[in-house]
């Protein structure tokens, strides 16, 4: 039997929508985020293959202990039994989400 939940949490970000799992997920102390903590990366030297996409998302996140991301930035959560590709896509390459309005960047 598991003894923690994992999470699948889509959320978009620049432009691009990103899958991330994780651990730990909750209403944020801060009004209007969702928290996400615990994020769950395979470790390094596991297999032959190098995933780039996750090398590049453990980068990232590599000194990040809980991300506290807008509530109308995040797409779906789902609690999943295991973990599988880390992805990152173009938001705008005529799949199904439509983002909450955000304003303009740039100005």
């Amino acid at each position: 039997m598991r003894t923690k939940k994992l999470y699948k949490v889509t959320f978009l970000h620049l432009g691009k929508c990103y899958e991330l799992y994780a651990r730990h997920v909750a209403s944020s102390s801060l009004w209007g985020f969702t928290e996400v903590g615990e994020l769950v990366f395979e470790p390094v030297g596991e297999g032959l293959l190098v995933d780039p996409t996750e090398e590049k998302l453990r980068d990232e996140f590599k000194d990040t202990h809980v991300l506290h991301l807008p509530m109308q930035s995040v797409v779906r959560i789902e609690e999943v039994e295991n973990k599988g590709a880390l992805v990152i896509r173009d938001a705008s390459d005529g799949q199904k989400i439509t983002p909450f309005p955000m304003p303009p960047r740039g100005r």
